[in-house]
């Protein structure tokens, strides 16, 4: 599992993909505070948790004052017995334009150890990481983290179903591209009630973990806040769900169904 349980997670929030930058509203809909919870279902059974946190930071890259994005997975239950994960991610972003300047994980699987780092130069357009230098296709590229508070924060007021958004993202040694595609309207029940939500289906690659013809499914709160609340996809056995738990913090009120 060198790509972490807390890919699927992260991978579950997450918009990636193509060349041209996108824009994004006036300013972040989240602020200094806010603290998301998650858990992954395996079938019925919880297989880990997640908590995403958006804090403050003292550190400056070229001058620019940054948010810290931290993210912690681990296993629970009988997962954690069998192969314990305990999983800690970083990305200091910019406030203005919300793009990565520096990016950090470390990674404990099992008897697995890794640490890896990425520093991200949009203007001239490369990573320099752990494992090489990486050329980027625009100035518009992310990381693991940031590229899921990116898009949170995309314009998508223009968007009709069928419609896709993409953006560019960095893991390891390499820039995938991904595309999603706005299905429409929802209303999901979930531990904090019953929330508006808007529907995408991202694209996905066959292969280690999932089937040629799973589909992802990922459901957004129809608000200001824009908050991932469910996500669920068919893996090579069985199918996995990620389900919300808690959110404090939040710069808008929930779009609940009274």
């Amino acid at each position: 599992m060198k790509k972490s349980l807390l890919f699927v997670i992260v991978a579950l929030l997450s918009f990636r993909g193509m060349a041209q930058e996108l824009p994004f509203v006036k300013e972040p809909v989240f602020q200094v505070g806010e603290v998301l919870k998650y858990k992954l279902r395996y079938g019925f059974i919880t297989a880990a948790e997640g908590t995403i946190k958006v804090l403050d930071s003292d550190l400056k890259f070229d001058g620019k004052p940054t948010y810290r994005l931290s993210v912690d997975g681990e296993t629970s239950g009988t997962f954690d017995v069998f192969y314990k994960i305990r999983d800690h991610y970083d990305s200091y972003i910019d406030r203005v334009n919300l793009k990565p300047y520096f990016y950090q994980e470390k990674i404990r699987e099992g008897s697995y150890r890794r640490e890896d780092k990425a520093r991200f130069y949009q203007n001239e357009q490369k990573v320099v990481a752990t494992k090489g230098t990486f050329k980027t296709p625009n100035k518009q590229t992310f990381d693991l983290v940031s590229t899921y508070y990116f898009a949170r924060s995309l314009d998508i007021s223009k968007l009709n179903p069928g419609d896709e958004v993409n953006l560019n993202y960095f893991l390891g040694d390499e820039i995938s591209q991904l595309q999603i595609q706005f299905v429409g309207r929802e209303v999901v029940k979930t531990k904090m009630g019953k929330i508006r939500c808007l529907k995408f289906s991202p694209s996905i690659k066959p292969g280690r973990i999932f089937r040629k013809d799973s589909r992802l499914y990922l459901w957004v709160t129809d608000d200001g806040n824009r908050v991932p609340v469910k996500a669920q996809v068919e893996i090579l056995v069985g199918a996995v769900t990620m389900e919300i738990k808690s959110a404090v913090g939040l710069k808008y009120p929930l779009a609940i169904v009274k």
